[in-house]
């Protein structure tokens, strides 16, 4: 099965030199312009991905893309803190038919 992604709202979240879940959080919340109440925590983290109303202007009626780059050196040095993150983002999108997660696989530039 495939999904259509053409036309989708595209937030780049780039994971180059995060060295912790601090990190992390901060990226996420930096891409997704995310409310400074933003948790900074993993049910945060869900919570928000899944919010349409804290989501990017266009993104609800467009669609929501979450490409996330750079973090094969994260997932290397927090094999859990990236277990976790990437539960948090298949759960969201499961749980939000607008939202995608994709984790790209080429460099950083």
């Amino acid at each position: 099965m495939s999904e259509d992604l053409a036309g989708r709202l595209t937030v780049t979240v780039d994971l180059d030199g995060i060295t912790g879940k601090a990190g992390l959080m901060d990226r996420v919340a930096s891409a997704l312009a995310l409310p400074d109440w933003f948790g900074r925590n993993w049910d945060a983290l869900a919570d928000s991905l899944s919010d349409h109303t804290v989501w990017p202007e266009g993104a609800v009626e467009q669609g929501l893309l979450v490409v996330v780059r750079g973090w094969r050196p994260f997932a290397e040095r927090n094999p859990d803190e990236w277990r976790t993150a990437q539960d948090v983002f298949a759960e969201a999108a499961d749980r939000t038919p607008a939202l995608a997660v994709v984790l790209a696989l080429g460099g950083t530039s």
